[in-house]
Formats: structure tokens, sequence, C-alpha cells
């Protein structure tokens, strides 16, 4: 028998993509981005600190909307493209309501 492969619901993957704290950070460091490289590096660091905040208030046995901890699902490429986007989205938009 070979192995399973584990399903993942979309209902699973939005509470990753949707985290209060990588929204936060991806849009608000996207908006005051003044050029498109640095977007880059804001998804990285939205992604890097929004799993350290859910880790830590997970392990304080707090609920939060995207837990990490080892009985829940991390999704960490999830939150990882999730957090370029939001940034990619506020760098467009301030582009765009600039002109």
């Amino acid at each position: 028998m070979g192995p399973t492969v584990p399903v993942v619901t979309l209902w699973d993957w939005l509470p990753a993509a949707f985290d209060p704290v990588l929204i936060f950070i991806a849009v608000w460091l996207g908006w005051r981005a003044d050029q498109f490289g640095k977007v880059l590096i804001i998804g990285l660091m939205a992604f890097g600190v929004s799993v350290l905040v859910s880790w830590a208030i997970s392990s304080l046995g707090l609920p939060w909307i995207a837990p990490v901890r080892s009985d829940a699902l991390t999704l960490f490429p999830v939150r990882w493209i999730a957090a370029m986007l939001w940034a990619i989205g506020a760098y467009t938009a301030r582009r765009v309501l600039r002109r």
C-alpha cells in the first residue's frame, strides 16, 4: 500500500492566508516601499514575524485564527505566498493612487 496524501481543504488554508499580523505588516510596509525589490523582502519579513507572533500566542494557550503548533496545520507556503500577495497589493495600490 502506497503513502496517503493528506487532504487540506480551502477552509484550512484561509486562516493561514488571513492572519491579522501577517496582513498588517505586509500591507503597512508594502504601502511604504519605494521599490518593488523591497516588496519581496517585506513579504518574507511579514511571514517570519507573523509565524513568531502566532507561535507565541499559541504557546500561551490563547486561541488564534492561525495557530502555529505541532498539532495544527501551519501551512508555511500558504503564509509566505499570502504575505507576498498582500505586500504586492499594497505596493501596487499606492502606485495607482499616486497617479
